[in-house]
């Protein structure tokens, strides 16, 4: 006779204080350690990519002040325009574009902002390009 013949028919035991884990719960258990909580991400921000912003010079900022005006001008036939914006990186130096199409709802001039007809705001400071029928006839001169 065995050593454990006694006790080797016996049904497994189940906790009725304690529930069964789940094999993915018992699966961690036996995972790698990571002794540096946070590092992995700490590593990919570092090497994720920022763009800088740049100085526009004077003749650049007089076209977006004319194309602007535009935009008043014409906010009532609900002008169609594609802006190409800054937006700076909450988390480190830099930021990046982004460029928004559509029609233009209203041009706050006391909160200096654009609002499109998707509720999008942009900053008029931040603001790198505008395009758009409206200002075609600006374009061709320049």
């Amino acid at each position: 006779m065995g050593q454990y013949d006694d006790i080797i028919h016996l049904p497994h035991h189940v906790s009725a204080r304690h529930p069964q884990m789940t094999a993915a719960d018992r699966a961690a258990q036996f995972s790698p350690f990571a002794a540096l909580t946070g590092y992995e991400a700490a590593i990919a921000e570092t090497a994720r990519l920022t763009e800088r912003k740049p100085e526009l010079d004077e003749n650049k900022k007089e076209e977006l002040d004319i194309k602007l005006q535009m935009i008043r001008e014409h906010l009532s036939m609900k002008p169609e325009a594609a802006i190409t914006y800054f937006v700076p990186d909450s988390r480190k130096a830099g930021g990046s574009y982004l460029q928004v199409s559509g029609i233009v709802k209203k041009v706050d001039e006391r909160e200096h902002l654009i609002i499109m007809e998707d509720g999008t705001s942009i900053p008029f400071h931040e603001i790198y390009e505008i395009r758009g029928s409206f200002a075609e006839s600006i374009d061709e001169i320049q």
